[in-house]
């Protein structure tokens, strides 16, 4: 029987959860609640929505390949991302099949077989993943206080080291690092090291001290800044995101990048999603109004949790989390077990959100508190 090469037998797969469907009849429920994979429960804005319908009902049809290079919408989010002294050209703009496709082409295109790559721990899992199967090597340096240890990572990189991921703010963490660190870890990244900075969630952050890394890109450094549609603009079911990065690196990725790689409809609700900034500024306004909530319900309830500059709250809890994770499927809410003893939730509407603190408050008082 054909066997795997050794590095990819060791990689441990990404398992997503069950369709809430499925789980609803397994167990017997109607009417159940996700908040486990961090969607936008507002959806997605009106305007891409009648932009898709108009296609479905146009004279176009389906059987066209996609517009290959993407062009309507990089020229879009050229428009959006350049400002006074600094301009993103089309060159500098990458679509992919949401910014997790951007990742692993990015790794195939600069790691190698030894080479070693930079993360923190815990942070999104799809970093390690993408570094070993290309039989690389991941360098988890552990969080402080819940935020990437910059200084610590920086001090990890060696003459073996290829790539740096900073996921700002941090998957499952919720947290965010502030400018001055941030400045004070790229004057000591080295040329020939490429920084993915993935800031998939950064339209939720409220911190004033995020940092600037468009201004890094300006400096025509070894960067990579991804992002996505499919968070705060409510995409995730078409799968499509960005990237931005010196033209040299793009070039260098788009050998190996697949032909077609976004499809015709993501494209287009894309570039309608990002013309509606009051879909954008709601989704946020929805997200701290839910996120102030949860944050009086979990110290009312004894139950610890990170500040969060996300869409979801990450909860160290100090106790079994599947057992946790099962009580409150039992209730109908479904959340996402991150460790032994954590688990992540998704900030919901406010009737979600208040039939999670019902369901916590059912399942965590008395005997099993």
């Amino acid at each position: 029987m054909i066997q795997p090469l050794d590095h990819v037998a060791k990689i441990r797969p990404y398992v997503p959860g069950k369709p809430l469907k499925e789980l609803e009849r397994e167990l017997g429920l109607t009417g159940s609640i996700k908040l486990a994979s961090n969607e936008n429960p507002l959806g997605p804005s009106k305007k891409a929505v009648e932009a898709l319908s108009r296609y479905l009902h146009s004279e176009f049809d389906l059987n066209r390949y996609p517009e290959g290079s993407g062009y309507y919408l990089k020229n879009a989010l050229s428009e959006a991302l350049s400002r006074e002294g600094l301009t993103v050209g089309q060159d500098q703009i990458m679509l992919g099949n949401g910014s997790n496709e951007l990742l692993d082409i990015a790794v195939r295109t600069f790691v190698g077989a030894g080479d070693e790559a930079v993360m923190a721990a815990p942070s999104f899992v799809v970093y390690a993943m993408a570094i070993q199967s290309v039989g690389g090597i991941p360098r988890e340096i552990p969080l402080t206080d819940y935020r990437h240890d910059l200084t610590r990572m920086a001090d990890a990189i060696t003459s073996r080291t290829k790539m740096v991921f900073v996921g700002n703010p941090n998957n499952p963490t919720g947290t965010s690092n502030k400018a001055a660190e941030f400045e004070a870890f790229m004057a000591r990244v080295p040329d020939g090291v490429l920084t993915v900075l993935d800031e998939a969630y950064f339209e939720y952050v409220t911190d004033p001290d995020y940092p600037d890394t468009l201004a890094h890109f300006g400096k025509d450094r070894d960067i990579l800044i991804l992002r996505t549609f499919s968070k705060a603009y409510g995409l995730a079911g078409l799968r499509i995101g960005y990237g931005i990065a010196p033209e040299r690196i793009l070039t260098e990725m788009n050998k190996i990048r697949e032909p077609f790689n976004t499809n015709t409809l993501a494209q287009l609700a894309a570039l309608h999603a990002l013309s509606d900034s009051e879909h954008v500024k709601a989704s946020v306004r929805v997200n701290e109004t839910g996120k102030q909530y949860l944050y009086r319900e979990f110290q009312a309830l004894g139950l610890p949790y990170v500040p969060t500059q996300a869409n979801f709250i990450y909860m160290p809890l100090g106790r079994d989390a599947k057992v946790l994770y099962e009580a409150l499927l039992g209730k109908g809410v479904i959340v996402r077990p991150v460790g032994p003893k954590e688990i992540r939730v998704t900030i919901g509407l406010p009737d979600e959100n208040r039939r999670l603190v019902e369901a916590l408050r059912a399942v965590t008082t008395g005997g099993n508190r």
